[in-house]
């Protein structure tokens, strides 16, 4: 398949839903907004798609906890067609808002291949404020959408982003290499003179996938990092690069990601 589909869920307080469609076109697949009402209608299937991707933003206002709401709207009327889609052989990504929804249905970590049971949260920040800022990231893990990825700075805008586990889940997920990125300690931390733990997540936790590694959840935004020029530095970049003689890019880390899960299916 060259071109795959990827569904961008929109809907009520969805809000990074047109970036990242934009996102996946320019990493080479066939995006569509899709609202929630629509695939609740049968309007739209989900079984035409292969990649699906819960967005960020606020969906439903967060009143009910940061993803409850939607999480609760899928289960309540979605909840069959999700399950089917995730255990063939398609790919799924939630980005902020989107991974708490993923982890509040249950998608993530899914230990044992078990879809539905709520095993891990994103609750609010150490701070107790909204945090927005960039973030360094050390990839690991099984991850198909962490593919070759070592380390990459990205956005982060969350109240409610920090991971939380039982001391005995952090350990099945690292044992089985399901933690896809840990926030660390690199360039732009350094130089903002900015702590590596944005939010106090336990165990450094940005980002979990499932078993298969098909599936992925993440606070930081990639689709706010996929052109140079929206890096923090690009400028301090742009005229090192040209004072040695090197190319400026075009492109930023985070299209990689997206990259991933359309190569993914060539």
């Amino acid at each position: 398949m060259a071109e795959p589909r990827a569904l961008i869920l929109a809907g009520y307080g969805i809000n990074c839903d047109k970036e990242t469609k934009f996102a996946f076109e320019r990493a080479g697949a066939r995006a569509e907004l899709v609202h929630i009402n629509d695939l609740i209608d049968g309007h739209r299937r989900l079984e035409d798609y292969q990649i699906l991707a819960f967005p960020g933003g606020f969906s439903y206002g967060d009143d009910t906890g940061a993803g409850n709401a939607l999480a609760s709207r899928i289960r309540n009327h979605l909840w069959d067609d999700v399950r089917k889609f995730v255990e063939r052989d398609h790919l799924a990504i939630g980005i902020c808002n989107g991974f708490q929804v993923m982890a509040n249905l249950g998608l993530l970590p899914a230990l044992d291949g078990n879809y539905g049971n709520r095993e891990v949260a994103l609750v609010h920040n150490d701070n107790a404020r909204y945090t927005d800022r960039w973030v360094d990231l050390r990839f690991e893990g099984n991850s198909v959408w962490a593919n070759g990825l070592k380390f990459m700075s990205l956005p982060i805008a969350h109240g409610e982003g920090k991971f939380y586990a039982s001391e005995k889940m952090l350990k099945r997920i690292s044992g089985a290499e399901q933690v896809a990125a840990r926030y660390d300690y690199d360039y732009v931390c350094m130089h903002g003179e900015l702590e590596a733990n944005p939010n106090g997540s336990l165990e450094d936790i940005a980002a979990i996938s499932d078993e298969s590694g098909r599936l992925i959840g993440m606070m930081p935004h990639p689709e706010r990092a996929i052109d140079f020029t929206q890096l923090p530095y690009w400028t301090l970049k742009k005229e090192r690069l040209l004072r040695e003689g090197r190319e400026v890019p075009d492109e930023a880390p985070g299209i990689h990601i997206f990259k991933n899960g359309v190569e993914y299916f060539k």
